[in-house]
């Protein structure tokens, strides 16, 4: 078999190929090049890019066979993470890899602004000894404003509170318990402009958040704040911050991001107390490697089938290891499902009973979804976008634990009403050391069998002789029976038969069972990939 390929877009820590091991076809492309992204993003499994190449929805188009985007770093501003999740196509990131490193450099734009190290650098290797002119403020014992108290925002807490600062924030989805924890004191955002000597800026760059530092905050704060953003352009307003400083309402600050980057002309450049770098916030040889080594993994999980606990478009996240086996179990009991349903169900139960729910079984409703619609839609399914077919065919799905499980160690249960009103339901659970498939339900009959690649149900009136027409209608067809059971609700009551074959049974011969059996339904469900 040909080894997935994986198409390196941009220059990476060799550390990420390392990381990738030997399972995989690596290529490589200018992924700023969009005339050489498009042709080389066409047959792949996965692309691995930074901040230059933009993975949109004319490149996602392109992209015949993509499973997983993975950006090597945090932001995703260059990946069209919608088109990508309707296209079935998980997005990753490496969202610990730089913390630590934008931590620090916050830090040091914290301090290179508060002592004015770079323009008395300027001065002195221009030949000026100025040690009157650059007289600095400590950090000791002010107020440092952390605002948005996320990994990063923690980080620099904790780096200035060993300054002996102290430490106030503001960030509306914190508790306040939590943050006292952490030696620091929840405000809201006009108490702590109003309060601040320094501040430092830790949020995400949202329709919420940008322009949230504007001119009508500026005109609050003390005018000796620094005033540092190292997180993303355009959440501190660069106009109102030059008007503040030209006017001396801020007395300085440290700026890595701007609104519009690559930034190379900015009127904050002409003050002294601005000290500025071109977003070098992730921009350490740890955070690369990290980044890299980190999105590596997810490509290896992702191509694997497994779910990614950095994959932004999926839900779920961490998987137990006692639930990872009911994946694969889960996934055919959604095809299952669909056959016996021969329609999409309008509510659909993913019922988890045992020993498993004391763990997050989310994913197995993933599991189920991905099943339910993989012979239903003509596009990729994968636990992307899943709920996404589902909830765009009006289908109300829902997660139902129980740590009581009556006959089974654990019991997974799709529970289905359709259009009409009938109900449609099938069950599955592992036995045994080597955790060994059973399909142990199947609309309210009782059935032990193996869901194997090829299976067949047929529902009729209980009477003698059905089980050796089947039998016969199979032998002369060449089609050979692995296993069979027989079930009824009541005898001389309705019955159900449930077989598993070695090969497809064709049409005729399925719909001549049916006629001799008079059977209310025939259903196959072919299991191979």
């Amino acid at each position: 078999m040909s080894k997935p390929v994986v198409l390196i877009a941009e220059e990476l820590s060799p550390a990420t190929v390392e990381a990738l091991g030997p399972d995989f076809e690596i290529r490589r492309c200018n992924g700023a090049d969009r005339a050489e992204l498009l042709p080389a993003i066409a047959d792949v499994d996965a692309i691995l890019v930074r901040s230059a190449t933009k993975v949109d929805a004319e490149a996602l188009a392109a992209a015949q066979r993509l499973k997983v985007v993975a950006r090597a770093g945090v932001g995703l501003d260059n990946v069209d993470v919608k088109a990508a999740t309707q296209s079935g196509v998980m997005v990753v990131n490496a969202p610990t890899s730089n913390i630590v490193s934008a931590a620090e450099l916050a830090v040091a734009l914290m301090l290179a602004a508060a002592r004015h190290v770079a323009p008395a650098n300027a001065a002195l290797k221009d030949g000026e000894w100025k040690r009157s002119k650059y007289t600095g403020i400590e950090l000791y014992e002010k107020t440092v404003g952390i605002v948005g108290l996320g990994r990063i925002g923690v980080l620099v807490a904790q780096r200035l509170s060993a300054f002996g600062m102290k430490v106030i924030a503001y960030d509306p989805y914190v508790q306040a318990g939590r943050a006292a924890q952490m030696g620091v004191r929840l405000v809201t955002l006009d108490d702590l402009l109003a309060e601040a000597d320094f501040m430092s800026v830790h949020l995400p760059k949202t329709p919420e958040t940008l322009g949230l530092i504007g001119e009508e905050q500026l005109a609050k704060v003390k005018p000796n704040l620094v005033l540092v953003n190292a997180a993303r352009g355009g959440i501190v307003d660069e106009h109102a911050l030059y008007v503040a400083l030209k006017e001396g309402r801020v007395a300085a600050a440290g700026v890595d991001v701007f609104a519009s980057e690559p930034c190379t002309d900015s009127p904050l450049f002409e003050f002294e107390n601005v000290v500025a770098t071109p977003h070098l916030g992730a921009s350490t040889d740890e955070a690369q490697e990290k980044a890299g080594i980190a999105v590596a993994k997810s490509v290896r999980l992702a191509l694997s089938g497994e779910l990614v606990p950095d994959a932004v478009n999926v839900q779920g996240g961490v998987i137990a290891e006692d639930v990872r086996p009911g994946l694969p179990l889960t996934e055919k009991l959604g095809r299952i499902f669909t056959a016996l349903a021969g329609e999409v169900a309008q509510q659909l139960d993913v019922e988890v009973r045992g020993e498993i729910t004391q763990y997050d079984v989310k994913v197995l409703e993933l599991a189920a979804l991905k099943g339910v619609f993989a012979d239903v839609v003509e596009e990729q399914v994968s636990y992307v976008n899943a709920p996404l077919l589902a909830a765009e065919r009006g289908v109300a799905v829902r997660l139902v634990t129980d740590p009581e499980s009556p006959d089974h160690r654990n019991l997974i249960t799709l529970r289905g009403t359709l259009a009409d009103g009938t109900q449609v339901s099938v069950s599955g659970t592992l036995i045994g050391i080597a955790q060994r498939e059973r399909l142990v339900e199947v609309d309210g009959y009782d059935v032990d069998i193996e869901p194997t690649e090829h299976l067949a149900f047929f529902r009729y009136e209980d009477r003698p002789g059905m089980v050796g027409t089947v039998g016969r209608i199979l032998g002369d067809a060449q089609v050979n029976i692995a296993g069979m059971q027989v079930a009824r609700d009541t005898k001389g009551g309705h019955a159900l038969v449930a077989l598993s074959v070695d090969s497809v049974i064709p049409v005729d011969v399925l719909e001549e069972i049916r006629e001799a059996m008079d059977a209310v339904s025939a259903r196959t469900v072919d299991l191979t990939e």
